[in-house]
């Protein structure tokens, strides 16, 4: 069974750094796009980042120029660097992954992230 584990989540003050990792296991087959999205309290969630198997990239206007995503394949891992992180970065961040083989998507269980004033 297909699984997605993220990490790195935690508290930091404004203006600090944290980086998330998502190692996917339980499967032979690569995938297709991975990436990262978010969910504050009271709110939808919503794509912070993601990346192609090609490294090809799309950010949401509110992190482009702080946040940096990245993978590894060999490791099946994605990467999310944050930087210059606001108040209004604190969520729930979310690793999804989409299958080559049959295109289902795949979620993790969720990191939160809290980003002090």
């Amino acid at each position: 069974q297909v699984q997605l584990v993220e990490s790195g989540g935690g508290l930091v003050q404004a203006g600090g750094s944290l980086r998330l990792s998502c190692v996917a296991s339980g499967t032979i087959f690569r995938f297709n796009t991975m990436g990262w999205y978010r969910q504050a309290p009271g709110k939808q969630r919503e794509l912070v980042a993601d990346i192609t198997s090609g490294s090809s990239t799309t950010y949401s206007d509110s992190v482009k120029g702080r946040f940096t995503i990245s993978r590894d394949n060999a490791k099946a891992t994605v990467y999310l660097q944050m930087n210059s992180l606001k108040p209004e970065d604190k969520a729930v961040y979310y690793c999804a992954a989409v299958l080559v083989v049959g295109g289902r998507t795949y979620w993790g269980q969720g990191t939160q992230v809290t980003v002090s004033s």
